[in-house]
């Protein structure tokens, strides 16, 4: 079949189509469904059933029933507020605790000196801390007691754990970089290679 021939079916076809779709639309039979629609001027009235599976006297004491619920403001941000407290909560509340109190919990482990370097011991491969009090430097290596009250269980890479020896409490120390003399800033490190 050639392209003008398989145009001219095409045309064909379409032409069937548009006079069914206006048959359709604008036919005798749609026209009079439609008016029919149009032309009711009757008020409705619905019919009159008896159902027994539906309960009116509940849904009629629905609607003479106010709504007991939380009243709160949709539009303010946040929780409800809460709800009034009984006369047994707000006498719990108010009630003192009589008699011995527990002690305190103790002051956290402070430690007097501050970490600022660390170095490898080349003969036995030992880490040893810099520790810095006042202007004293404190060279410890790791077991060692320092201000005689402080144990150094082990050097890490940027802190230090020492064990307050009297309560065995432990404590992690970061280290941090000592300020230059006459509080000047230390200049930036250059780097390896430069």
């Amino acid at each position: 079949m050639s392209k003008r021939t398989q145009a001219y079916v095409l045309g064909a076809l379409l032409v069937i189509l548009l006079y069914f779709v206006y048959s359709f639309v604008f036919g005798k039979d749609a026209s009079s469904g439609l008016e029919g629609v149009l032309a009711s001027d009757a008020k409705f009235q619905p019919i009159n059933v008896d159902e027994p599976h539906l309960r009116v006297d509940l849904l009629e004491k629905l609607k003479k029933d106010d709504y007991a619920g939380a009243h709160r403001n949709i539009f303010a941000f946040g929780p409800p507020p809460p709800p009034p407290m009984t006369a047994a909560e707000i006498e719990r509340r108010d009630h003192k605790i009589y008699g011995p109190q527990p002690p305190p919990p103790p002051p956290p482990v402070n430690v007097g000196a501050t970490l600022f370097g660390f170095a490898a011991m080349p003969q036995s491969g030992k880490r040893v801390a810099f520790f810095l009090d006042g202007d004293d430097v404190l060279v410890v290596t790791e077991g060692a007691v320092f201000l005689n009250r402080f144990r150094l269980d082990k050097i890490g890479n940027d802190s230090a754990d020492v064990e307050e020896i009297s309560s065995q409490r432990h404590v992690t120390v970061q280290m941090v970089a000592p300020a230059a003399a006459g509080g000047e800033t230390p200049p930036p490190n250059p780097g390896p290679g430069t």
